[in-house]
């Protein structure tokens, strides 16, 4: 009987998507968004980092940016990691790849309609952990101080 439960539950979390669910396939999805590269990333395409750079148009106006500069504005990441970051991103629908045939050849990346829905969300967490960090790291200390 405790099969039948399972599959039901799955099936459920299935139809439904139900990330409560421990089968349900949206839990997936939710530790794919909640790695901090892959917010930097969709932040990063989404132009956060610099209002005025060229062709940073408006908050929903997604950027075309080269490997080389993505890498370069996420201090920290490593290449294996940035690589891993597009790639999945990629697979998932949230951006796109472009190969330009030039001598080197030339390969981009740009949010895709999906990609600037999700940046959106995302935005919100950066800009609520720079504004709340003071705040996190007093309570911090007061928790590690009263810690024994």
């Amino acid at each position: 009987m405790a099969t039948t439960k399972a599959a039901h539950q799955r099936a459920q979390a299935k139809a439904e998507y139900n990330a409560f669910l421990a089968q349900c396939p949206s839990r997936q999805l939710l530790d794919r968004i909640s790695d901090k590269w892959v917010v930097l990333v969709l932040c990063a395409l989404g132009g956060d980092h610099a209002p005025g750079r060229p062709g940073a148009v408006s908050a929903d106006t997604p950027l075309a940016m080269r490997y080389s500069e993505i890498s370069r504005l996420l201090a920290g990441v490593s290449q294996k990691m940035l690589t891993q970051t597009l790639r999945s991103l990629e697979r998932d629908g949230l951006l796109t790849r472009t190969v330009t045939p030039t001598v080197p050849v030339t390969v981009s990346y740009e949010l895709t309609g999906l990609g600037l829905s999700l940046h959106h969300m995302t935005r919100g967490l950066r800009s609520w952990a720079q504004t709340h960090m003071d705040e996190v790291l007093a309570h911090r200390e007061d928790h590690d101080a009263r810690t024994p």
